[in-house]
């Protein structure tokens, strides 16, 4: 039998679990506006992979900014610490998927032209790992503020940037102009930089911070592709091959999204060892 008899009951004066978490805000943030059950869980699955994405954000601009100043420990923390993110919002996917075409079909007129590619937190995690597109600034420009945080995303060396400057900074080749690049341009497959991964897979005791900060990206590149994938195959379980909310081509436009590499060299480079 539980003992209560030690637990603070009262908190008539005291902060309670619900007041330090917000609890009243946050579950009062469902707001349906149709009458179909299974809305509900259209917009908790949304929420709470909103919450995720923020804590992935916080991690992820911390690690870049670690990188940057050469704490490379802390950075490796947080590294992993979003790979295990992407693992929660992979999962998230499945409760979803329990969602049938004519429950969808039930919501969806009232879901307007809103889309989760308009997602603002979803493109500064796209654009810290390097998938920069700047058409993916306008679906914000109705929101200053949000645009203003988007934009610094989008303008800031991407992850992978930090990386190679910390990797010439170790005294391995890079061209100068890759490192003075402009940053707002997606990253484009470099023969010099794959080269520069297949000395550090070489002499890994050698470079041995370089070689594990290899492998946390492409664990973390691995683990986004277990998300966009998981993404693109509950799209398609529920709304088939409907256009999505947002006029995109929903998995047609989601499937040309797999194709994308954020980390090119670090898995061409396998092919070579």
């Amino acid at each position: 039998m539980t003992q209560h008899h030690d637990a603070q009951l009262d908190f008539s004066r005291s902060m309670s679990y619900g007041d330090y978490l917000q609890l009243d805000a946050i579950l009062s943030a469902q707001k349906p506006l149709s009458p179909a059950h299974d809305e509900l869980l259209f917009i908790i699955q949304h929420q709470t992979s909103e919450l995720w994405m923020k804590l992935a954000l916080h991690e992820l601009q911390a690690a870049c900014d670690n990188v940057a100043a050469d704490r490379l420990p802390a950075a490796f923390k947080m590294l992993a610490r979003v790979s295990r993110i992407m693992e929660q919002l992979v999962h998230a996917w499945d409760v979803l998927a329990t969602m049938t075409p004519p429950e969808y079909s039930a919501i969806r007129p009232y879901l307007g032209p809103s889309s989760g590619f308009q997602s603002f937190q979803y493109r500064q995690i796209e654009f810290l790992l390097g998938n920069k597109v700047a058409a993916m600034l306008k679906p914000h420009e109705h929101h200053p503020e949000r645009l203003a945080t988007v934009r610094a995303a989008f303008e800031a060396p991407s992850l992978y940037d930090q990386v190679l400057r910390l990797a010439a900074r170790r005294g391995l080749t890079l061209p100068a102009e890759l490192l003075a690049r402009d940053v707002t341009q997606p990253w484009q497959a470099h023969e010099t930089v794959e080269a520069l991964w297949a000395t550090v897979y070489a002499a890994p005791e050698k470079h041995w911070d370089l070689y594990q900060m290899a492998e946390e990206l492409v664990d973390l590149e691995d683990a986004f592709r277990l998300w966009r994938f998981r993404h693109v195959t509950t799209v398609e379980r529920v709304i088939g091959f409907k256009k999505g909310t947002g006029g995109t081509a929903g998995v047609a436009y989601l499937r040309k999204m797999l194709e994308v590499v954020l980390f090119p060299e670090l898995w061409t480079v396998r092919t070579r060892m």
